[in-house]
């Protein structure tokens, strides 16, 4: 059956063209398998990795003046939601000011999904959720079937910081389309800062970071018939300032050749050889303001933590 025009490659097809590829790389949506979804809890609690403590002081802290930006009776969306433990905070407020509320949770993990909604589902009784398992496509499809009513939809974690920055302002045109006049879009975005504090966050001293990326090739291993030998790779990320992004790579130790079963491919890898894995973009408010406007909107409002090292952005359409 031909795959429709949203419709994203599979892991198999891209573990094949990504490996193939004169550049190898592997696309960063496919951590977040059970196991890559657990790691990646561990690398939230790091010191270094400030992002989500930065964005859950700015909840927090303005979960009131952000609903205050929106209308009445709104219904809340989060694409990737995880456990729903930073959207939590925006709910609390929200059910304060309206009986009910509706809460449409989409992540990939079908495991956090089901656990994050039945914790919110015990202390919250007045909330309705209709949770979404699958790639962020398929929970703006389904956003077209819901009942009439304004939307909230959050974006958390700087996830957009995973798409070069024409991709996301494309993105974020995809998701104006299905917005209306009173809808917003509250989108979680690093900010520019010292090389030090960015590296440091995206390669840990204890090694988590370097677990959660190395899980791609167990992913392989478990799901292909793959067989790396995950101690034959290192890690690194560095960033640059110019083009404002962190890339995260996996470094072959030594010359080796790898099988893949269910692709019936052995892959050569010269010692040094990197796979890359992911970009994590850092933005300043001039490029926040100019990705907002490239993709139909503009950015109403905005809030910063303590330290100025991220930004939550209240967008809406233009």
């Amino acid at each position: 059956m031909p795959r429709t025009q949203t419709e994203l490659p599979s892991f198999d097809e891209e573990v094949r063209s990504g490996l193939s590829a004169d550049s190898r790389a592997l696309p960063c949506r496919f951590f977040y398998d059970e196991p890559g979804s657990k790691i990646f809890e561990e690398i939230c609690q790091l010191d270094e990795y400030y992002l989500t403590r930065a964005e859950r002081s700015i909840l927090a802290e303005r979960a009131s003046e952000i609903v205050d930006q929106v209308a009445a009776d709104v219904a809340l969306v989060e694409l990737g939601s995880g456990n729903a433990e930073k959207s939590r905070l925006l709910i609390e407020v929200l059910l304060e000011r309206q009986k009910s509320l509706r809460f449409l949770p989409i992540d990939i993990s079908r495991s956090v999904l089901e656990a994050g909604s039945q914790a919110l589902l015990v202390d919250h009784p007045g909330l309705e959720i209709h949770a979404i398992c699958g790639e962020y496509e398929a929970g703006l499809h389904e956003l077209k079937r819901q009942p009439g009513g304004a939307q909230l939809i959050l974006w958390l974690g700087s996830s957009i910081g995973n798409l070069h920055k024409p991709q996301a302002a494309k993105f974020l045109a995809r998701v104006r389309e299905e917005m209306a006049p009173g809808d917003g879009l509250l989108v979680g975005i690093d900010l520019r800062k010292e090389r030090e504090v960015l590296e440091s966050a995206y390669d840990d001293i204890h090694g988590v970071t370097a677990r959660f990326n190395k899980n791609l090739l167990g992913r392989i291993n478990r799901e292909l018939g793959g067989h790396f030998d995950v101690r034959q790779f290192g890690f690194h990320a560095r960033y640059d300032q110019a083009s404002g992004a962190v890339a995260s790579s996996l470094v072959s130790l030594c010359d080796q050749e790898v099988p893949i079963d269910a692709l019936g491919v052995a892959y050569v890898f010269k010692e040094n050889e990197e796979i890359h894995t992911e970009n994590s973009y850092k933005y300043s408010f001039e490029e926040i303001d100019q990705l907002a406007s490239d993709s139909g909107m503009e950015c109403r409002k905005r809030w910063l933590d303590a330290d100025g090292h991220y930004s939550l952005n209240l967008l809406s359409p233009a």
